[in-house]
């Protein structure tokens, strides 16, 4: 399995390596190095949550080599008219009766609170490549699907702006 992901995507991944790897390790080593000096290490607290915060820094690391190592790169297409990658879309959904803008966006960058919609989600992937005032079907599973609206589509582009998810 391998993730789609834009050459904007791999640099914002390597970059964030290179800063957990140069910057922040040796300040999380240096952390645990003081925690262990406070003593007997099977009460000592500080040294738990400094030996939890290296650990996670390192699995962070190890996460993002992996989905660089992985991923399929893949470039940005524009369209003239029909929904793609990293454009606004402004959808009614007929069963909430409920209007909502979302952007189309890779995994790496998805959040939903931010209205960000991965392309590779059922919304996302019923939202590709159709034109506004089409009316899709959104197939969360074979038993709950519904219908929206395309209202309008606003053309976006890979600006490097957005932030890419923690996990």
């Amino acid at each position: 399995m391998y993730d789609e992901l834009t050459e904007v995507d791999i640099r914002k991944m390597q970059e964030e390596i290179d800063y957990r790897v140069r910057e922040l390790r040796p300040q999380l080593i240096e952390e645990v190095q003081t925690a262990r000096a406070f003593g007997d290490l099977s009460e000592n607290y500080e040294y738990k949550c400094a030996k939890q915060a290296k650990n996670r820094n390192d699995s962070r690391i190890r996460y993002l080599e992996r989905m660089i190592r992985t991923a399929k790169v893949i470039e940005v297409k524009e369209t003239a008219d029909t929904v793609s990658l990293f454009d606004t879309v402004t959808i009614y959904n007929e069963m909430m009766k409920k209007e909502m803008t979302v952007r189309i966006v890779t995994t790496l960058r998805q959040d939903a609170l931010k209205g960000l919609i991965s392309k590779e989600s059922p919304v996302g992937r019923a939202l590709m490549g159709h034109k506004a005032g089409d009316r899709v079907e959104v197939a969360v599973s074979p038993e709950l699907k519904y219908t929206v609206e395309i209202r309008k589509i606003e053309k976006g582009t890979d600006d490097a702006s957005l932030d890419i998810s923690s996990y």
